[in-house]
């Protein structure tokens, strides 16, 4: 069983800060690339983020130059620091990793259960 569960989402003004945390546990022998999603209500789910297990980033255009992704690999935790927030980055939003649960076998994505982020303008 692999499990990620996502903490920090909340409720924050247009111009405000949040942070959010994407644990990582169960039987786990490498995680590669890890990213943030979000989905907005009636809207598909879109890549906000992804980290690879080296530290190389991918952004979205939107959030380019307000979020920063990070990882600490020994604790097996993504991070996603979202700064100027807009009213269109309400959304739930989603971590997702790409583990491989024991040696020689492929891996598979999993994804955390979401934590609702909405900005008030």
């Amino acid at each position: 069983q692999v499990q990620l569960v996502e903490s920090g989402g909340g409720l924050v003004q247009a111009g405000g800060s949040l942070s959010l945390s994407c644990v990582v546990s169960g039987s786990i022998f490498s995680i590669n690339a890890m990213g943030w999603y979000r989905q907005a209500p009636g809207k598909q789910r879109d890549l906000v983020a992804t980290i690879s297990s080296r530290g190389s980033t991918n952004y979205a255009d939107s959030v380019k130059g307000r979020f920063t992704i990070a990882r600490d690999n020994a604790k097996k935790t993504a991070y996603l620091q979202m700064n100027s927030l807009k009213s269109e980055d309400t959304a739930v939003y989603y971590c997702s990793a790409n583990v491989v649960r024991a040696v020689r076998e492929r891996s598979f994505d999993y994804w955390g259960q979401g934590t609702q982020v909405t900005v008030s303008s």
